[in-house]
Order: C-alpha cells, then sequence, then structure tokens
C-alpha cells in the first residue's frame, strides 16, 4: 500500500499548496510527505512540482499524473466501499465539519453512539464557524447553517432553524431596547458580530414589512467563536444574532431578551454538504443518515420547549 499512500500524499500537496498542509492533513511529518513526493519523481522520472516561496505548484507533469491518481483513488475508494456494503461491515475513516454551536451541542454527543454501532468507522470532527472548502480540505461531509455557495455539492437539509436577535437586561437598561433593525443604527446599538476572512454577519438580514432588508451592522466586540458571541451578550456587551435553539435556555430563564421583534431575522436552514461520490461509500451514508435525523430529533426538541420562553417579551 505504499504506492497507493504516496498518491494519497501527493494528492493533497496538489489540493493544498503545501507539504506542511498536507502532513497535517494526512497526520506525518513534513519530512514523511517530502520522501514519497520524492519516491513518486524518481518512480516517474520528472519532476513534479515547483517550488515557489508561496506555494507549490503541479508542473504540466504533475497536473498530468494528478487527474490520473485521483482516478485510481476514487476507484479503490469505491472498491472498498462496495466491498464493505455487501458485507455489511464499513470501516475507515470519516471526516466531517460543523459549526462550534451545532457541533459542541448536537454532532459530537452523537459520535460515540455512532461508533458502538459500527465500531470500524473512526470519526474526526473539525468545528470551526468559518467558511470551510469541502473539497480543498478533503472533507467527506460539512453541516452549515445557511445557503452553500457550492453549487457542486449535493445538500441534505436537516432543519429550517428560526434565529432571534437578544441582549441581557443589563444590557437594554444601559441602550434601550431597539424594536426595529433601523433603530440598531440610530441608536448606534453595540451588535456582536461572527467575523472572520469571508464572514457576513456584520450585515444582518431582517424580515422587514417590505421584505428582506440587509442592515450594516457595527459594534466593539467581534470574535470568529459564534459561543464567544454568546458569553459576550450574556455579560451585557451589546445584541447578539443566534438561532433559536442555541439560545433557548438563556431566554427561558430570562438571562437573555429577545430584541427588534418587529423585523426578526429569517430562519436559516441546517443542512449537511457532501460530494455526490461519497455518498457511494456506506459509512458516508450511514453517518449522514444517522446524524441528520437524530440532529431534527433533537431540534424539533429544543425548538418545541424554546416557544414562548419568559424572557422573550421583556420589556427594557
Amino acid at each position: 500500500m505504499s504506492y497507493v499512500n504516496n498518491l494519497k500524499v501527493f494528492v493533497r500537496v496538489v489540493e493544498l499548496g503545501s507539504m506542511s498542509a498536507a502532513a497535517r492533513d494526512q497526520r506525518v511529518s513534513p519530512a514523511v510527505v517530502s520522501s514519497r513526493i520524492g519516491e513518486l519523481e524518481k518512480r516517474l522520472g520528472v519532476r513534479l512540482f515547483n517550488r515557489t516561496t508561496r506555494k507549490l505548484q503541479p508542473t504540466e507533469h504533475g497536473a498530468i499524473f494528478y487527474k490520473g491518481a485521483v482516478k485510481i483513488l476514487d476507484t479503490i475508494a469505491e472498491a472498498e466501499a462496495a466491498v464493505a456494503d455487501v458485507a455489511r461491515a464499513p470501516r475507515g475513516s470519516i471526516f466531517a465539519a460543523a459549526p462550534l454551536g451545532i457541533g459542541r451541542r448536537l454532532i459530537a454527543p452523537l459520535i460515540p453512539e455512532f461508533k458502538a454501532a459500527y465500531p470500524m468507522v473512526d470519526v474526526r470532527l473539525r468545528l470551526s464557524d468559518r467558511k470551510l472548502d469541502v473539497m480543498g480540505e478533503g472533507l467527506d461531509m460539512a453541516f452549515v447553517l445557511g445557503s452553500p455557495e457550492d453549487s457542486t455539492l449535493r445538500m441534505r437539509p436537516v432543519l429550517d432553524c428560526e434565529r432571534v436577535l437578544c441582549a441581557a437586561p443589563a444590557y437594554l437598561a444601559a441602550h434601550g431596547h431597539p424594536a426595529r433593525g433601523e433603530d440598531l443604527i440610530a441608536d448606534e446599538h453595540h451588535c456582536l458580530l461572527l467575523r472572520f476572512p469571508g464572514a457576513s454577519e456584520f450585515q444582518w438580514r431582517l424580515s422587514t414589512a417590505e421584505g428582506g432588508k440587509t442592515f450594516e451592522v457595527s459594534g466593539p466586540f467581534e470574535s470568529d467563536d459564534g459561543d464567544v458571541l454568546t458569553d459576550w451578550a450574556l455579560a451585557g456587551c451589546g445584541i447578539v444574532n443566534k438561532p433559536l435553539f442555541e439560545v433557548a435556555g438563556h431566554l427561558r430563564s430570562g438571562a437573555l431578551v429577545t430584541v427588534c421583534e418587529q423585523t426578526p431575522p429569517p430562519p436559516v436552514r441546517l443542512a449537511c454538504l457532501y460530494p455526490h461520490k461519497r455518498y457511494q461509500d456506506p459509512k458516508i451514508r450511514l453517518f449522514i443518515d444517522f446524524v441528520t435525523a437524530r440532529c431534527r430529533q433533537e431540534l424539533e426538541a429544543l425548538l418545541a420547549d424554546a416557544d414562548a420562553p419568559p424572557g422573550a417579551q421583556a420589556a427594557s
């Protein structure tokens, strides 16, 4: 299997543009990656990469070999998946990603149960609120909130999640209780923003009588971790825009209070994105089916409990 492993490393170097990135992805040292690329170049008698100070670029030979290597690896994966499907014994690793809040509250707790049912399958879960490149990062699937931009991926809808704007009573006592999106701008409210390269949450889309409208909100607090924003809201630092299920407990207790009730944010869709070919693998199919069904159950229960929370109608 050493040659197959060499192909896997080569493909990831091309896709990630870096030997060190490929080493992290494959869980080996950069020296191992360099050695495996060297073995391929020696076997083929050609140079596979042009090395620059910023990024490795495949040579003409490397680009041709990449296409063939991907086909070989896909064929092996499909053959292994077919055998596993017939044997009813899925095995191997699953690489999944999810936003921090959803991953911690919903998906991570389900993985031990899945592992117990399918002991020969390992699950590697990456949690991040930043945008992910499913294909470029070698993921089998990614659970996302919102509309996907990559139309080449398949999407399994899980549930449309209600969103709310909310803040702590202490913040509202000091800054007033905004009833509409326009109040956020006019009264210069502190909006707690999810910010990372490519993020758009500093533009809040709210539902108005005229339809959806984008508000260019601002504030002194930003983070790339959605749970940090919730903590800041609880500390009275400002207003947060969150899926209802993430803050339902705080609303019921009165620790947070909904605002801008006249112009609420529209619901956001929770979905699972995956490359079409991945779904042919039984372990991927089983994991997506299991997690989406259980997440739907958990979210429906959470949202049912969140109806008419005591803190939702509190006044400033």
